[in-house]
């Protein structure tokens, strides 16, 4: 790590804080300003105008852009300047405008982003949320604190996700879409409250799923969501029937998993919210 403010890479006007860690290859750009407990890995990109305060790792290779601002006080009233945590992995692309927040003491003090994601401009990532490795936000899409998003999962332009929600790994939500209910990995949903409208075949195609796999979660989609008995009565069924499919139980672990949040229906179903 270089010493403040030494490395070729920052240009005269930016401000690099006495304390912060800036790794090889760094480019800090004009009137950026990186804090005193910031760390930046191997090869990160600071475009103009970027601020990377509090207590920040920004993982090799991650490139931000003018007007982004990671990592300052959460926008929490319950945060009393507790020393949590922003922890964002390697070759991330955070582009304009784009606001990230460190965890709370309500939520074990840190927020976490995987890698190899793409936040488009003005997107959102809120105190004590985890960000999986591949996630996708478009242009305005926000998620409130405590919100888990899995991987590859893509969230569409100004949709907005309530807090403690959780956004299943390959699923997509549609653009102006707000989810205030668990969503299950491989769902597409959208609407002004989403709901399940299909299965994200693109993106199971893009995984490399097989037809038959693809079909097998549609049947697991099916049997959930089905008309007879409870939530949970499908499930056990599910789970019996689909023990030797990994995509099935992957779905029945996550509904099984402990969650504040209902699981997001389909269109057009009665607003049940049975266990």
């Amino acid at each position: 790590m270089n010493a403040p403010g030494t490395g070729e890479g920052v240009h005269p006007t930016a401000v690099v804080e006495a304390g912060a860690r800036i790794g090889a290859g760094v480019r800090v750009g004009p009137y950026s300003i990186v804090g005193a407990d910031a760390v930046l890995g191997e090869g990160v990109v600071l475009h103009a105008h970027v601020v990377v305060g509090g207590r920040t790792e920004i993982g090799a290779g991650t490139e931000i852009y003018p007007f982004a601002s990671i990592g300052l006080p959460p926008q929490d009233l319950k945060y009393k300047g507790e020393p949590s945590r922003l922890v964002v992995g390697r070759n991330n692309v955070i582009r304009e405008y784009v606001t990230m927040n460190p965890g709370t003491a309500a939520g074990g003090m840190v927020t976490r982003v995987g890698d190899n994601c793409l936040f488009m401009a003005s997107a959102h990532v809120a105190h004590d949320c985890r960000v999986g490795d591949g996630a996708i936000f478009a242009n305005n899409a926000s998620i409130s604190g405590h919100v888990t998003v899995g991987e590859r999962a893509i969230l569409g332009g100004l949709c907005a996700v309530h807090q403690y929600t959780r956004i299943g790994a390959h699923a997509i939500i549609g653009a102006m879409t707000g989810v205030d209910r668990d969503v299950l990995p491989y769902a597409a949903v959208r609407g002004e409250r989403g709901r399940v409208v299909g299965v994200n075949i693109v993106g199971m195609r893009r995984r490399g799923v097989p037809r038959a796999g693809i079909d097998a979660v549609r049947r697991a989609f099916d049997a959930l969501f089905g008309p007879d008995g409870t939530l949970r009565d499908r499930l056990d069924a599910l789970a019996r029937e689909g023990a030797d499919d990994p995509l099935v139980m992957e779905l029945v672990e996550f509904v099984r998993a402990d969650s504040s949040r209902a699981i997001c229906p389909p269109a057009g179903a009665p607003d049940r919210r049975d266990a």
